[in-house]
Parts: C-alpha cells; structure tokens; sequence
C-alpha cells in the first residue's frame, strides 16, 4: 500500500525517556524548521535535528524517507506564511504578483530556505495551495489550462531564483557579481557604470519583471510556435 506523503506511519515507541516529547513527523519538521531559521542552510541535517531531539538520525528514518523529503515537509511548511488573498479586489494580474511577492518574502525570510526551494519540489498542502490560487488567477485571465500550468512553472521558478541571489548577497554582503560591476571602470565600461545600480536590482525589479512575464504568457499560448511554423 503506498504511504500518504501527507501523514507519518504510525510508530509504536521511540527512544528516550519519558519526559520527552514524543517522535512524530510533525515534531522532526518543526525542528527542522526552526534549525533552518537559526543557522541557515548549515542546520538542515538529519544530524543536527536528530541532535536537537536528543535521538539518533536512525530513528529519523521511520518519518522521513531522507534529507530531500525532509527538506520538502520543512519548504512546505515555511509556504504556509504566503498569502494566497493577497490583492483581494484587484485585477488577476495583480493578484498573481501580489501573491509571488509574498512568495518571495517567506523564502527570503528564512536563511537558506530559497536554496532548499531551488533544489526542491515541495507537494504539500501549502504548496498545492499556491498552485491553485495561481491557476484560478490565470483562468480568470482566459488563459488555456495548458498554457497556465506552464505559467506557473515560469513565474515562481524566476522569483525563486530572484530569492536564492538575494538570500546568496545577505550571506556575503556583496558577492562576486556585485563586487565585479561595482569595481568597472567609468571609462572602459561607461554603461555598465551608470547602470550599476539597475544591473544589480534596483526598486521594483521584481514587480516589473513579473509584469513583463505575464504580458508575454497572455501574448504566447502554448503551441504558438509550432502552429506559426506550420503556417510559415
């Protein structure tokens, strides 16, 4: 029978004395969760949770699969924080970036939860919920339902990436990028001088480029290229 990735198997006992807590999927997340939040990417180990719950990673195994099932429990639970009503009253198009901005908060808001989001696929009940709200905005927009899981998959994997490079800068305040175009020379590179600012992000980056993403779906159904070149 296969298991509900949803639910932890139940487990008769679990090692330790009575005064703990007991062991569940629940728990392992949790603490998983909260190691994240205070080390960073350095605090997602099965050692470190294990450590943290006074057991042995051993004893892990009976939740979770492996670190990469633990990673998605821990992503999916951090996606409860995304307001899925964000925008409520405006035009669908501003809904969906309202609600990619909250997206990009939550991610950025912990350390090294935008790395795990880039190597991840989280399939919860808080990720699903996102997905959903993102296809009903979509389909309000009269886009196919094609074309809108598509949509999907652009606009959240371009403001994952955008949260990754930030998360990366706050780690090293400048980062080689940043160090390589705020060192250009005014002389040999004069544009890349006075864009300086702009290249590296600039106010509203995120809100225009999504602007500009969605624009482009709305104008580029799936299809759209096979069927032009088949009408040459």
């Amino acid at each position: 029978m296969t298991r509900n990735p949803f639910q932890a198997p139940e487990v008769a006992s679990r090692r330790g004395g009575p005064a703990k807590d007991p062991l569940s999927r629940e728990l392992i997340v949790t603490t998983a969760l909260t190691l994240l939040r205070r080390e960073g990417s350095a605090g997602m180990s099965l050692r470190k949770v294990a450590a943290a719950l006074d057991t042995g990673p051993a004893s892990l195994y009976a939740y979770v699969e492996n670190l990469q099932e633990l990673q998605a429990l821990v992503l999916d639970r951090a996606l409860a924080d995304v307001h899925t009503d964000a925008g409520h009253g405006q035009r669908w198009q501003r809904r969906i970036t309202e609600l990619l901005l909250s997206y990009r908060e939550v991610l950025c808001a912990t350390p090294g939860l935008a790395g795990i989001a880039m190597t991840t696929i989280a399939v919860g009940p808080n990720a699903l919920r996102i997905t959903e709200t993102l296809l009903g905005h979509l389909d309000k927009g009269g886009l196919d339902r094609a074309t809108a899981a598509w949509a999907v998959d652009l606009l959240t994997l371009y403001v994952t990436a955008v949260a990754a490079e930030h998360s990366q800068r706050d780690a090293d305040t400048l980062g080689p990028v940043a160090r390589a175009i705020g060192a250009v020379s005014a002389e040999e590179y004069p544009r890349i001088f006075a864009a300086r600012e702009d290249i590296l992000m600039g106010p509203g980056r995120v809100s225009w480029a999504l602007d500009v993403l969605l624009k482009g779906i709305v104008q580029t159904p799936r299809g759209h290229r096979r069927r032009s070149a088949e009408h040459g």
